[in-house]
């Protein structure tokens, strides 16, 4: 269970920042595929890198634990197609939301 919230914050803090996976682990002095291997559940951070990560995100250790705050998986995978779509697409589908929410 552990594993899985640490993944999603991770992965919804990295997204609400516009940030790829692969940027954020080449800023972080890691491999490329790196912070993927995390979101993946394949590994977890040293402490130390941990730290970077909270730093890089610009929260603090607690306020990345604050699992409570996570948003539904049905929200945070819809997160992760948007983020995926090439830029046009991807601001098309925001303009459609912010219609959708007046």
């Amino acid at each position: 269970m552990f594993e899985d919230d640490f993944c999603n914050r991770l992965i919804q803090l990295r997204l609400e920042r516009g940030i790829s996976a692969r940027d954020m682990s080449l800023s972080l002095g890691q491999s490329e595929a790196y912070i993927n291997r995390i979101e993946n559940k394949k590994m977890l951070p040293s402490m130390s890198v941990f730290f970077n990560i909270c730093e890089f995100l610009d929260v603090t250790p607690g306020e990345f634990f604050q699992f409570d705050d996570l948003h539904s998986k049905e929200l945070l995978d819809a997160m992760k197609s948007l983020h995926s779509l090439p830029y046009e697409k991807r601001k098309h589908v925001i303009s459609i939301i912010e219609d959708l929410s007046e």
